[in-house]
Parts: C-alpha cells; sequence; structure tokens
C-alpha cells in the first residue's frame, strides 16, 4: 500500500479561552465576540463549552466540639473556547477594543 502524505498549509488561528464565574455573562461576551468577527467575515469555530472547573471549600460550623457540623461552599468557573481562522488586522484591533463586562477573563493565542 502507498501511503499518500497531504501538506498542511499554515493557516493562522486565534484561539480565545473566556472564563467567567456566571454563565449568562460568559455567553453574552461569546455572543460578542462571536458578532464583532462576523462583522469581519471571519471564519469562526465555536464556541465549545469547555468544562467546569468546581472549586469546593469544607468549613467547620463550630468552633470546638463540633466536628461533624460542616458547611460546604464552592466556586464554579463556566469556560468557553472560540477559534477565529485567518483573523485579519482589523478583526484583531476591535478584538482589543471590545469593552467586555467585569469578572469576564479573557485569554488569547495565536497558533
Amino acid at each position: 500500500m502507498k501511503k499518500t502524505t497531504v501538506k498542511k498549509t499554515d493557516v493562522a488561528k486565534l484561539r480565545i479561552r473566556v472564563r467567567a464565574y456566571e454563565h449568562k455573562i460568559l455567553d453574552a461576551s461569546v455572543r460578542q465576540i462571536m458578532d464583532t468577527a462576523a462583522r469581519f467575515d471571519a471564519t469562526v469555530q465555536g464556541p465549545v463549552p469547555l468544562p467546569t472547573e468546581i472549586r469546593k471549600y469544607t468549613v467547620n460550623r463550630g468552633a470546638f466540639v463540633h466536628k461533624n457540623a460542616r458547611e460546604q461552599f464552592e466556586m464554579r468557573a463556566h469556560k468557553r473556547l472560540v477559534d477565529i481562522v485567518n483573523p485579519s488586522g482589523k478583526l484583531v484591533e476591535a478584538l482589543t477594543n471590545l469593552s467586555l463586562p467585569s469578572g469576564v477573563n479573557i485569554e488569547v493565542k495565536m497558533l
């Protein structure tokens, strides 16, 4: 059997990871990013929901004797992933000038 090799063309990708504690704010922010990319006719892959990061903290309710009386708190971090294929310079500039609500963390990587 003959193996065929296919060369991949170098495609620039802008990978955006969005993270927030409230999923409604997160979805609104991702929608803003998608609308901005659609205005510049960019090819968008996503949004891909990533696993929710759950941190649980257990504390004692009582001070001394009441070991079995405990209370649990948790923090949930929701995450989404958006890929933009072959972003133009104007699109990158528009994304940097985008004002998103507080509580939304964004990581941008160029692949």
